[in-house]
This record gives C-alpha cells, structure tokens and sequence, in this order.
C-alpha cells in the first residue's frame, strides 16, 4: 500500500507522515497542487490524503481532473472549508481539520479496505482462501470454522500476505470491528488460528510482530 499527502503546511505534513508510516504504510509529500498532479499522475498511489486548499493549481481542479480520467485512487480530504465541494468533486471521504490522529489512522484502513474489496472478492495465499463476502475460509479444499477475531486477524494478514503487523495495529483491527481487546488477546487467538490453519502460515518476526509465510 502507498499514500500520498498533499498539503503544505510543514508542521502539519510531518505528523501526519509520522502518524501514517506509524501504521505501517509507505507516503510520499507532494506540497502544492501541481505536485499532486504529477506524482498522483503516476499511478502508483492507493489512497491520496488532500488538503484543498494547498497552493499551486486548485486542489478540486486536480480532484475532477483526475476523476474524470478514471483514476480509482481512494481519496481521502483533509480541510476546515469545503466539505461538500469537496465530495461533489469526487472524494471518497472527508475529515475536518483539526482531527484526532486515531481518527485519521481509522479512515485511512476503512478506505484502504474498501478499495481492495473493489479490487478482489477472494483472497488465495498458499493453501489457505478467505472469502470477505461469504466469510468463508478454506484450507486445502475444506472449510475452517473460525470465530469472528480469528477470522478478522486472518483477513488483515492476507490482505496484505508480505507485511509484517505489529500486536498494536492487529489490536486496532479488532477493536475497530467492535471486538474488545484483553491483555494477551491478540497471541491467543493468532495461537487458535494456527492450530486451525497450520502453525507453519503464520510467522512470528520476533520484536517486531506478525506476517504469513511466504509463498515458495
């Protein structure tokens, strides 16, 4: 996953980039409109977080413009003015500055999710599928009863099969599907998971967190 931020002001940029790379995800800073233009124009962004009202060309002009070349990049507006322009204009969502940076990091994975839903309705990693739709997972042909964390922890992981998540971002994947989340919790359902789908699919990068085992 990559994201762009377009915006500005220093200050506000650097805690928003240390906010986001915090959670995982690769971004890059373009300052003004035209900068988004020609790094969003690359192709290569899944999600682009867009104060309007940054300088150089007009923020909605570069939003329609890229819209109407059927861009399919998530967008995500950042602002204090122009909430409803700015959803005309083509956003997928908007957050009124200032926001809660816990905030931000939720709206970003809700956006994230739904554009991989767009893209893939079955997941396939080794012998083991996962379908979000039915909430069915398979391992090698039979199906495998999962309680909704395991499967929820199963889901993050094979969304995104070669990063490794940190105990905390699995934690905030469960608690933003409504799971409470106790001390522990996380190593005793991944522990449950693994007896259900091989103890070899998931790998333990010790200090650092979680990932599936790569494909041979």
């Amino acid at each position: 996953m990559r994201l762009l931020l377009v915006e500005s002001d220093e200050m506000i940029a650097e805690t928003i980039l240390e906010s986001i790379r915090d959670a995982g995800y690769a971004i890059d800073w373009a300052r003004d409109g035209r900068q988004a233009e020609l790094c969003w124009g690359k192709g290569i962004y899944d999600l682009v977080l867009f104060d309007l009202g940054t300088p150089g060309k007009d923020g909605g002009a570069v939003l329609n413009g890229l819209r109407h070349r059927a861009c399919d990049t998530m967008v995500l507006i950042l602002t204090a003015r122009d909430l409803v322009n700015g959803l005309i204009a083509g956003a997928d969502d908007c957050l009124i500055m200032p926001f809660d940076l816990a905030e931000l990091a939720t709206r970003v994975r809700a956006l994230l999710r739904r554009r991989a839903g767009r893209k893939q309705s079955l997941y396939i990693h080794r012998a083991v599928s996962l379908d979000p739709v039915s909430q069915e997972v398979r391992k090698g042909g039979e199906t495998v009863a999962l309680t909704p964390p395991e499967f929820e922890l199963l889901h993050a992981l094979i969304e995104e099969p070669t990063h490794v998540f940190t105990k905390i971002r699995l934690e905030e994947r469960l608690s933003r599907e409504g799971e409470e989340v106790a001390d522990n919790a996380i190593e005793a359902h991944l522990n449950s998971l693994r007896r259900k789908i091989g103890s070899e699919e998931i790998v333990t990068i010790r200090g650092v967190g979680y990932r599936l085992k790569r494909c041979e």
